[in-house]
């Protein structure tokens, strides 16, 4: 595909008026196909003072450095990655991550462990706080081989630990979208089989009229015996009513999931195409502003996909017993900090403002990832909900001598009276809870699910009109 995309790239005429968009797409295809010193003479034909795009000059600077790094002229490489590092914020926690690796793969290949390591050091620390599995296990394995190498081998033997086990979500992961996907392809193999069986269904009609004699009979023999083996079975009942249960709670957690894949993935993914074929029709007008404005409509459609989809994998790994959870000691604000800190560009773009107001040396006894993945949901509904401008206030106090207390106010839509009583009535917690239209989706669900886990509450105040207030009480140390 590569070379195809190459061949129709090249078929494009040097008058064409991105052109300079037109090298840069060729540089990527041959460093895609590693090509390294093809790519470099695709990359060399664009001059970067033609743009003041500072993303698209962070990436063809990092492109060009990993070429110059994969052809071990490392010292081009290091000048490559530090032009990169020009035009990486400091809130962009994905890019120093990248960019900190790769240097450090430039200095540990020239065996200049004493500046590399560090830099090992610091993309792991990094990948820690944030919220890609790849990255934890790419940067976990980094320092694994590092410490190897130095022979620090319980070190090593440690962050190889939390490779494998980050490996294992992604694996999980993966086996969920599998499962998915062929879950999708019975569905349309069911639905043709109906159409066929209904085309067959009118055919057999004349013939069924002329047996339902013999069925009638047939039938009374099934009755009689069936209540023969009903006797013998009677002493087993409890533990068929007790399997049918567990079969009709997993029956129906497997058709709610279906259903958000089929029907909520449905109108998103329509939304997306919709929006790329306003994206060609802009591009062709040449009118950058609203590509610019289609192309932030169509992140923050992917955002909310991006967000359902976890929601679906963590509550498919929780009520499987796949989702890690080790509960221990954490300082509470710093965990809050890390969590709004992804939030900050998102909330930008919708003006909404967050504040924060955390009391210091609150030490909580949680899982962090868990508590992580509520405050998310959490979060994410007061944007979604919030109806254009608007702010979230996210506080937190001590409550008791053993439990501490978070709140994330919201001035959005709040919810009616009958919503509020629905969401604060989950007590216990299974998948037919869900009701969308009273405001009980699966996110919801999922976070009572943890906060229950570690040992704690989370229950709403709101006023239709006047926000909501969503009151998070865990345990302190």
């Amino acid at each position: 595909m590569y070379l195809k995309g190459e061949k129709v790239l090249k078929a494009i005429t040097d008058d064409f008026y991105l052109k300079e968009f037109k090298e840069l797409k060729l540089g990527q295809i041959h460093l895609l196909l590693r090509n390294y010193k093809t790519a470099i003479k695709y990359y060399s034909k664009w001059n970067y003072n033609n743009t003041e795009d500072s993303i698209l000059k962070r990436n063809v600077f990092h492109n060009i450095g990993l070429c110059y790094l994969h052809l071990k002229d490392y010292k081009k490489s290091e000048s490559f990655f530090e032009k990169e590092f020009i035009f990486i914020k400091k809130k962009d926690t994905l890019e120093l991550i990248s960019y900190k690796t790769d240097l450090a793969n430039v200095y540990y290949n020239q065996y200049l462990d004493d500046d590399a390591i560090p830099l090992f050091k610091e993309a792991y620390d990094l990948a820690k706080r944030y919220s890609s599995i790849e990255l934890k296990h790419n940067t976990s394995k980094n320092m694994a081989i590092v410490e190897r190498n130095r022979k620090r081998y319980k070190e090593s033997v440690a962050y190889f630990d939390e490779y494998v086990k980050w490996k294992d979500s992604i694996w999980n992961r993966d086996k969920i979208w599998e499962l998915t996907e062929k879950d999708k392809k019975i569905a349309v193999a069911q639905k043709q089989q109906e159409v066929l069986l209904k085309e067959e269904e009118l055919k057999r009609e004349k013939v069924v009229r002329n047996g339902l004699l013999a069925g009638t009979s047939g039938l009374l023999v099934f009755i009689a015996g069936l209540g023969f083996f009903y006797k013998k079975l009677k002493d087993k009942n409890k533990l068929i009513n007790q399997q049918k249960e567990a079969l009709s709670v997993a029956n129906a957690t497997k058709n709610y999931l279906f259903s958000v894949v089929s029907h909520d993935l449905r109108s998103p993914i329509n939304s997306i195409k919709r929006q790329h074929e306003q994206l060609a029709k802009h591009v062709a007008n040449k009118d950058m502003n609203a590509v610019k404005e289609v192309t932030n409509s169509a992140i923050a459609v992917t955002e909310s996909t991006s967000h359902l989809l976890n929601n679906v994998l963590h509550w498919s790994l929780e009520q499987s017993n796949q989702l890690i959870f080790e509960r221990s000691s954490y300082a509470l604000a710093p965990l809050l900090d890390q969590v709004l800190f992804d939030y900050e560009d998102i909330a930008e773009s919708r003006n909404i403002s967050i504040s924060q107001d955390f009391k210091e040396g609150l030490l909580v006894n949680v899982d962090k990832e868990s508590l992580k993945i509520v405050l998310r949901n959490l979060i994410d509904n007061a944007i979604k909900y919030m109806n254009g401008a608007g702010s979230i206030d996210v506080t937190s106090s001590k409550e008791s001598e053993i439990q501490a207390r978070i709140e994330i106010q919201d001035s959005g839509i709040g919810m009616t009276a009958e919503q509020l009583a629905k969401v604060n009535s989950l007590k216990d917690l299974s998948i037919d809870k869900i009701d969308r239209s009273k405001g009980v989706g699966l996110g919801l669900l999922l976070c009572q699910t943890l906060v229950k886990k570690n040992q704690g509450a989370l229950f709403f105040e709101s006023e239709e009109g006047k926000g909501t207030k969503a009151v998070i009480l865990v345990s302190l140390v």
